[in-house]
Order: structure tokens, then C-alpha cells, then sequence
């Protein structure tokens, strides 16, 4: 049985997909403005008949059954439009260990998106413009012997969890952990044998509201 998403995050989950902002999507299907989108967001307002139409007549792929109720699979006939990606609306750095243990809040489609495990939200600073904090990293398990210096990786050690870029380092045995801002972040050094999992970053959505 398919886990039953609260009114806002199908809002939020078509409003990924389509890969707009709150306000854009808002004037596309029709609607002066965000705001009722956003009472949505907080709680205040339920998914209307109306508004369900709305988005359904721009949108002809996602189910009104599902919109109006949660039940059921995101598309009219169960084909995809891409992968279904779960969605965990958690800080990578902080809570990648703990998804294991729980249901994904939501599920996103990227068409150009393929081979990817799961989707989370990155808060932090260290990758600077290049991640900015706030954006959705859609991140692949793989094994830590394949990384390719100089990419973007998860990093799950013993003692710290962080996402950075993997470098080489002088020794043989270690990784040299470098962040986009090296203004504000110093280089992290990690033994190998520390690596309990590396998720290899393969997209990245900057939300912008």
C-alpha cells in the first residue's frame, strides 16, 4: 500500500516535476497569483475540485484521483514520465543514515534523470554556488572504489558525513575532501578505511521561490 502524501507535498511533487518555481507554476495553470498555493503550503487550505482541474487540464499526465486524494500512483496510466525518484525532505548531511528506516515523503520524476537512488535536501554552505543550500541533490550509491576524483560526492564516514568534492591526496590511503567555498572550508582528510558509503551526485535542483 502506497503511502498516502499530505495536500501540499502532491502540490509540491507536480510542482517539481514540471521543474517551476511556486509562483510560475501558479500563473500557468491559471491562477492570478501563489497565495492560494501557498495556503496550501501552510496548512490552511485543502486541494479544491477547481484548483485539481487546473492543474490537471495543463498537466494531463498526473491522476485527479491521486491529486484530490492521495491514493493511487501520481500518473493516469501508471507510465512514467521518468524514474520515480523517492524524495526524502531531510538534510543529506544530517540524516542520510535514517532513510533507510523511513518512508520517503514524496516520489519526483526527472525524464533525464536515470540509475538514481533517492533524492534529499542540501542545507549546507561548503559547495558554495555550485550547490547552493536549499537545493535537491539526487544522489547514486556506489561502491567507494569507483569515484572518479574531482566529482561531487556523499561522503558517509565513521565520524563525519559531509558532501563535497573527492580528490586525491598525498597518500595513497586517504581522501582529500575539498568544498567549493574554500574561503570559509577548510580541505577534509578521511581514510579510506573511515568510508562506510559514497552516494555519487548525478543532478541537482536549485528550488527558487
Amino acid at each position: 500500500m502506497r503511502q498516502k502524501i499530505d495536500n501540499w507535498q502532491r502540490i509540491d511533487s507536480v510542482i517539481r516535476w514540471a521543474n517551476m518555481t511556486i509562483n510560475y507554476f501558479a500563473l500557468h495553470i491559471g491562477l492570478p497569483r501563489g497565495e492560494n498555493l501557498y495556503q496550501i503550503k501552510k496548512g490552511n487550505n485543502g486541494i479544491s475540485r477547481n484548483l485539481a482541474d487546473k492543474i490537471v487540464a495543463k498537466f494531463p499526465e498526473i491522476s485527479l484521483a491521486w491529486l484530490l486524494t492521495g491514493e493511487g500512483r501520481m500518473f493516469v496510466d501508471g507510465k512514467q514520465c521518468g524514474e520515480q525518484i523517492p524524495f526524502y525532505r531531510a538534510d543529506v548531511e544530517s540524516q542520510i543514515r535514517e532513510v533507510g528506516a523511513s518512508l520517503p515523503d514524496g516520489e519526483m520524476i526527472l525524464p533525464q534523470l536515470s540509475g538514481c537512488d533517492l533524492a534529499m535536501e542540501y542545507n549546507g554552505k561548503a559547495m558554495g554556488c555550485s550547490i547552493p543550500s536549499g537545493s535537491v541533490v539526487f544522489l547514486k550509491k556506489i561502491d567507494p572504489g569507483a569515484i572518479i576524483p574531482g566529482r561531487e560526492y556523499l561522503a558517509v564516514c565513521q565520524k563525519i558525513v559531509t558532501l563535497r568534492i573527492v580528490r586525491t591526496s598525498e597518500r595513497d590511503s586517504e581522501w582529500r575532501l575539498v568544498a567549493v567555498d574554500r574561503e570559509r572550508f577548510d580541505d577534509i582528510f578521511v581514510d579510506k578505511s573511515e568510508v562506510e558509503e559514497v552516494y555519487q551526485v548525478v543532478g541537482k535542483l536549485e528550488i527558487k521561490i
